[in-house]
């Protein structure tokens, strides 16, 4: 019998694609002139004896792009950076630059529905499941900032926690995620918001 992977299936996946994207290619790096800053495995919540590894600063969207956003992120003018745990947590910053300040604020309007209606489109195509969300409020940093939690789970299999920060300076939209098994409750709000309001302050080099 066929079975749905599960949300464990689904970070165990996305842990799998982020340490290999922590190994760069010469071709694939990119130009550190052009690239928008970035955050480091320092600036994300921190797990007592599980530390955060930090990938490189890559040219393009990631393997696997944050289940919530898949489809609304353009590949062109894209970098992103991948960061894992020995554990089960992983994380990501996927930063864009755009033609225009209305293009920028097109997208991050594009990415905040993705998010927010993210537990209602899960459960669409994983019936048996549950999911919720949680909205988190906006940052007052540059052009502004929001935060999204989604939980999602499937009978039978661990349930995962994921954090979502969607922002931007002028042209250049950032999105840090945060993900780990649990529920809204376990993950580390204050602390991602503090990550959030750090990658948007850094877009601008």
């Amino acid at each position: 019998m066929f079975r749905r992977p599960g949300a464990s299936a689904i970070l165990a996946t996305a842990l799998v694609a982020a340490a290999a994207a922590l190994v760069p290619t010469a071709s694939t790096a990119a130009p550190a002139a052009t690239a928008p800053g970035f955050v480091t495995g320092a600036d994300l919540p921190q797990q007592s004896g599980n530390p955060w590894s930090t990938g490189k600063v890559v040219k393009g969207l990631p393997e696997t792009v944050p289940f919530c956003l898949t489809g609304a992120l353009p590949a062109a003018g894209s970098w992103h950076r991948d960061f894992v745990t020995e554990l089960d947590t992983r994380a990501g910053q996927i930063s864009v630059r755009t033609s225009s300040d209305a293009a920028a604020a097109r997208l991050v309007t594009a990415l905040e529905r993705k998010a927010a209606a993210c537990a209602a489109d899960w459960l669409r195509t994983n019936p048996g499941g549950t999911a919720s969300w949680q909205d988190h409020g906006t940052l007052p940093v540059e052009e502004g900032a929001h935060v999204y939690g989604t939980h999602v789970s499937v009978p039978d299999s661990e349930p995962s926690v994921h954090l979502y920060g969607i922002g931007r300076d002028g042209t250049t939209v950032t999105v840090v995620d945060w993900s780990r098994m649990g529920h809204l409750t376990d993950a580390p709000v204050a602390a991602f918001k503090k990550t959030t309001t750090k990658a948007v302050n850094r877009l601008v080099p």
